[in-house]
């Protein structure tokens, strides 16, 4: 392939997230000479401030239950202590290396790299530290950023995500504003390494929009672990006095504490981008419109990943980008497909799901069926941990199709993983109760519940 002669490069690409790596190195693969341009470090979101630092940081904060709980099983474990600063310096070590890949895979695959922050010129033309470059089609890959609600003193007392994972010391008292699945899974890791953490939230339970039995035990189950839940609160002002932060709650109640953090959620990063120069369009949010190829109203220009706000997913985002240097650089028809993509979070114990919530599968079928279990695991026996896991299975009843899968407790992520390849496939509850089982595990019980809760 050869770029137009008009143009300098066939491809653009905003953002050197993983949506925006995958894209450029498969469409050089089809031979698009292509340029990255990354304001910051390479990686993304993902690697650099998110998924890939955060679970290292879960692993961390989980030796507080494998020490709690090996005295059950006969270990005399004794003095232990953990080291904030090691974790983090190792984490950075680890978050170097990757970033190191990252930028070896855009030079493997021939593109160029430019360092700085991109800015639209033109339906064809974008500026980077005051160079213009040109391309027959620009995509942009610039991921989401922390949104900080308007509270007085919030803004400037409160952490978000970003900083959280670069602490110099641990919080002895942290209070974190929300309940999405960044803020459960904050307050598990500074829970797991000693803190006193307070979640504050709006909502009668934590993680609006997931299946409410799951909502339901994971609020038990972060209360048995110790975290303070105010829930049907809002921080109304933040203070500082005497170097603690005083958090005011709507129903009257002050928050002491050395840490403050902003969990409300994210917002696209595509403010100062050029789009309203060129005449993108974004929703009130300011999320990139586009459609089912990626596309924006500007026939040029292109949108992956998070800025987009469809499915905020690393594994969505490199799928995006990678069907649509599929379809315009390799002649390759594909269309990504947004139903049954499996989650998790990564709170403590971690939740895991595909498929429908029982509330969406009862408003989409006219009669749903209800299997679900709670037990306790085999090696809470002996440990003495009194948590339980919990699984269920939502069928739809006329065709015995499983359209909904949720588990809270250990492992959930990785025997989720599985699970969504049959229910992508589209197996039936016969299907399930047909496959044998591996026993002694938690993962058979999603093989051998037989009878039904209800049906509705």
């Amino acid at each position: 392939m050869s770029n137009k002669p008009e143009f300098e490069y066939d491809l653009i690409v905003i953002g050197a997230g993983s949506g925006g790596v995958r894209a450029s190195r498969i469409a050089a693969g089809y031979g698009a000479k292509v340029a990255v341009i990354e304001e910051s470090r390479p990686g993304g979101t993902c690697v650099i401030r998110g998924c890939v630092p955060k679970k290292l940081l879960v692993y961390g904060a989980s030796f507080a239950d494998e020490f709690a709980d090996s005295a059950g099983f006969g270990w005399k474990i004794e003095g232990t202590s953990h080291d904030w600063g090691a974790l983090i310096e190792a984490k950075n070590i680890e978050i170097d290396r990757l970033e190191g890949i990252y930028r070896n895979l855009i030079k493997n695959a021939g593109a160029d790299l430019f360092e700085g922050r991109g800015v639209l010129t033109g339906p064809n033309s974008v500026e980077v530290n005051g160079k213009k470059l040109t391309a027959d089609k620009i995509l942009i890959a610039v991921g989401g950023w922390p949104q900080l609600p308007d509270v007085p003193g919030l803004k400037e007392a409160a952490i978000t995500s970003n900083e959280a994972l670069d602490l110099k010391t641990r919080p002895d008292e942290i209070v974190i504003y929300g309940s999405g699945y960044i803020a459960l899974e904050f307050a598990g890791i500074f829970n797991g390494l000693g803190s006193v953490v307070h979640l504050v939230y709006r909502g009668d339970k934590p993680l609006r929009g997931f299946d409410e039995d799951v909502r339901t035990h994971i609020t038990e189950a972060l209360q048995n672990r110790g975290i303070k839940l105010h829930a049907e609160q809002t921080i109304t002002a933040v203070s500082e006095q005497s170097g603690k932060k005083h958090v005011e709650l709507s129903g009257g109640e002050i928050l002491i504490c050395d840490t403050i953090m902003a969990a409300t959620g994210r917002v696209p990063n595509t403010a100062s981008l050029g789009l309203e120069t060129v005449g993108v369009d974004v929703n009130k949010k300011g999320a990139i419109q586009v459609d089912h190829n990626s596309q924006t109203n500007i026939a040029s220009i292109f949108a992956v990943g998070d800025a987009t706000d469809r499915v905020n997913l690393t594994p969505v985002a490199l799928n995006e980008g990678h069907i649509f240097a599929d379809r315009y650089f390799g002649n390759v028809e594909r269309s990504m497909q947004y139903n049954n993509i499996p989650s998790a979070v990564f709170s403590q114990p971690p939740i895991a799901s595909v498929g429908m919530t029982e509330e969406e599968a009862s408003q989409t079928f006219s009669e749903v069926t209800v299997f679900d279990s709670r037990f306790k695991a085999m090696r809470a026996t002996l440990s003495g941990r009194d948590e339980r896991t919990f699984m269920k299975l939502i069928v739809e009843t006329a065709t015995d199709k499983v359209v909904g899968v949720h588990m809270v407790g250990p492992d959930a992520a990785e025997i989720m993983q599985g699970i969504a390849i049959a229910v992508k496939m589209g197996a039936t509850k016969a299907d399930f109760d047909a496959t044998i089982g591996i026993h002694p595990s938690a993962a058979e019980e999603f093989v051998t519940m037989r009878t039904p809760r209800k049906k509705v």
